[in-house]
Formats: C-alpha cells, structure tokens, sequence
C-alpha cells in the first residue's frame, strides 16, 4: 500500500502541474531561488553594497545555467530624475554582444542551407567588396566572422555610423567626450545595404582605402564592427529579408525574447533606460550598422539566450542543431593570426579566454556597458548590463567587483 500511495500521489502532483503552468513556474522560480541562496546567500548585500558606491546610476545582473535563471535583478534607477526603478525587464541596447547574435544567425544559415562559410561573399552581396591592396585575394564569410577580412574600422565610419535619434544636443561639457555620436540628424538613417554600400565600394560617397588593410584576408585578427555588419548583410541577402526580421524568427521568437528587438519602434519606449555618463543623461542614438551593436533587450530575455548557448555547447541547444553549435564555439584561429594575445581565441563573433574557461561577448558604447560570458567547465553563465559611462576614480573597481560577486566557484 506504501508503494502504490507513493505512486498515485507522484502521478497527482504530475497531473497537477500539468494542469497548473502557473504551478510549475512557480515551483522551478522556488528550486533556483533556493539554489543560488544556498551557492550565494550574501549575494543582494554585496551587490546593494557595490551599487551603493555611487558609480552606476542603474543595472542589471544575472547568473544562469543549464536548469535557467539561477539569480536576475535589477539595481538602481533607469531614471534618475523620476525614481524609475532599473529592473530585470529594463531594456537598453547592449553594445557589441549584438554580435553574438550575428554569429547564431550565421551559422543558422548555414544549416538552412542558404550559404557556404567558406565561399567568397561576393557570391552572396548585392555589391562587390574587394580590398584594393590585394584585389586578388577572396574573402570570405568566415573571414567576416572570425575579424580577419582585412576590412577594418576607419574615422569615417565612426563619423557616420552614430545617428541622434531625437536630434538633441549634448551638454557642452560632454562634447569633447561624446560630440562624435550625436553630430549626424535623425534624417541621415538609410538601410543597412545603402550605408554599407557607401563605405566599401570604391566610388561612392564614403569609399576610403583605409578600411582595407595592408595584409591578405585571413591573416590578422582585427576587430571589425565594419565587417560584423557586412556579414549580417551576407545573411540578409542569402535569406531575402532583413537581418532583423531573420533574428526575430530564429531566436527571438523560439526563445520568447519578447522584450528583444534592434528597432526602437517595436519595443516598449517606457520600459527603456536612459543613458548616463556620470549623473549626466545621454541622448538616444541608433546606428546605421545596427547588427554590430543595437540589439535592445533586457537581462531576463538575454539570460534565455545565454541558457541556450550553455546548452549548445554541451551538445542540446534548441537555436542550431548539433554540428553547427560545435562549429560555432569551436577555435577558428591560430597563435600566429593574434598579435599580443596570449590564451585568447574566437568562434564565430565570440571571445574565447581559454586560459579561463570563459567564453561570451563584451559591449560598450555611449552610456552602455556590458558582459556576457559562461564558464565552459562550470557550465554556468553572467551577464552584467550597465546604464552608465564613468569616469570616477573607483568605476573599474566597481565594474570588476560586481562582475566577480556573480562568480559561483
């Protein structure tokens, strides 16, 4: 009878939760809170403490593994002159772990059938790239993927790639600093295809030799926004839609990032952070080579894709299936590509400190600072996202300190 009232009673709390989505929710919500209380239980005291210092105005932290969300808070405001909480669902764009997503979507579309990591892109772009030092040389997408296209970011495209989205001006004590990301109108915004056009066929408007270096493709690793934008337009191109419509339907959607988007206009204005430098606000900007650095989400929704990533490393991640994840974080480079980096490779737009463990994706840009990365071992994962540029005495302290606090050894 013990038996069999064990067993009717399991398949009472299964049916129960079955019925009760809700229930489950909350059941898993209770097993992680107790899990990272019991691995962390100073955690809320030492990251209010750190907060508390005074150099980011608002952020958001997390830690993950394999089971999900394991810790998600936000801390400080989103905006200071309203008391607005900065919360786990605040968005904000997050800089260049946008590129991770160039990296999904690429190899995506490799299982998609749609392109050949290894062919030129010129057999996929709807304009001809060719670095005029070395006309004869081919790049290729993996070139693209991997910083090593000898396509490299010039004054040019830092001049023109920022546009202040509501024209507004600066404050003229943060001219010197931040002058360069705001000078372009809300007018100047034109297509991912067109801006990138302009800048790397020779002739048009903002050709300059200098984004082709003086080396063979596959060479040097340079890091590349310019080129990491060139290859989400390859996967535009090969998938006929824009690069923000192939992400929705590849990753967002499957893994409900329903706060994710890289278009203003589709996400809720209200809920987005203001940017600081110090206690000083920051204007809104887009930029015309989006892919390399606009994604706005938040912590929570990040978090999913981190879950997966984790999870396609160890071999059963729902974005890409089996063979592409390992392509996707496996070593592309050798020693001799890296100039003065030790213990460091990449996979497909993504960092590998291989003398940590740790593999993932750092951002920053005007007001934003931000860090995802998952310890390859441990199997567990962090991200760190910031409303805040500064300049105090203690800012690196902080960001490294709170960073460390999110650590499970």
């Amino acid at each position: 009878m013990k038996s069999l009232f064990l067993i009717l009673s399991l398949v009472i709390i299964i049916s129960s939760c079955q019925d009760n989505p809700k229930q489950v929710a909350e059941t898993e919500q209770k097993t992680t809170v107790s899990k990272i209380n019991s691995l962390k239980p100073n955690i809320n005291k030492e990251l209010d403490s750190l907060h508390n210092l005074g150099v980011f105005n608002g952020f958001s932290v997390s830690i993950v593994d394999t089971s999900g969300i394991l810790y998600n808070r936000g801390f400080g405001y989103a905006d200071i002159k309203n008391k607005k909480e900065y919360t786990e669902n605040t968005i904000i764009n997050i800089a260049s772990i946008s590129k991770v997503f160039i990296g999904i979507s690429l190899l995506k579309a490799q299982e998609m059938n749609l392109l050949d990591l290894d062919a030129p892109i010129n057999d996929y772009l709807p304009f001809e790239v060719i670095n005029p030092n070395f006309p004869d040389e081919l790049i290729t997408v993996r070139h693209l993927a991997t910083h090593t296209s000898s396509i490299v970011d010039t004054d040019i495209y830092m001049k023109t790639c920022y546009v202040n989205r509501n024209n507004i001006a600066i404050d003229e004590s943060l001219k010197e600093k931040y002058e360069l990301y705001y000078q372009n109108p809300s007018n100047n915004w034109i297509p991912l295809e067109e801006y990138l056009a302009k800048i790397l066929v020779k002739g048009n408007e903002l050709y300059d030799t200098a984004t082709y270096a003086n080396r063979k493709p596959n060479e040097i690793y340079e890091y590349s926004n310019i080129g990491a934008a060139l290859c989400a337009l390859v996967i535009e191109s090969v998938a006929k839609k824009p690069f923000h419509e192939f992400t929705k339907e590849h990753i967002f959607e499957p893994l409900g990032m329903s706060a994710a988007s890289w278009l203003f206009e589709e996400v809720d204005s209200s809920n987005y952070s203001k940017l600081y430098f110090d206690n000083q606000e920051l204007p809104y900007y887009t930029i015309l080579s989006y892919p390399d650095g606009g994604l706005i989400t938040s912590s929570t929704d990040l978090s999913k894709f981190l879950i997966d990533l984790i999870k396609g490393y160890n071999g059963n991640g729902k974005l890409l299936n089996k063979d592409n994840y390992e392509e996707f974080f496996k070593s592309q480079l050798k020693k001799e590509n890296f100039k003065g980096k030790e213990n460091f490779n990449v996979g497909f737009f993504l960092d590998k400190e291989l003398a940590y463990n740790a593999i993932g994706h750092t951002g920053g840009d005007p007001g934003t600072n931000t860090l995802m990365y998952f310890d390859s071992e441990k199997k567990v994962g962090r991200i760190f996202i910031a409303n805040t540029d500064s300049e105090k005495e203690n800012s690196n302290d902080v960001f490294w300190g709170i960073w460390n606090v999110l650590e499970i050894k």
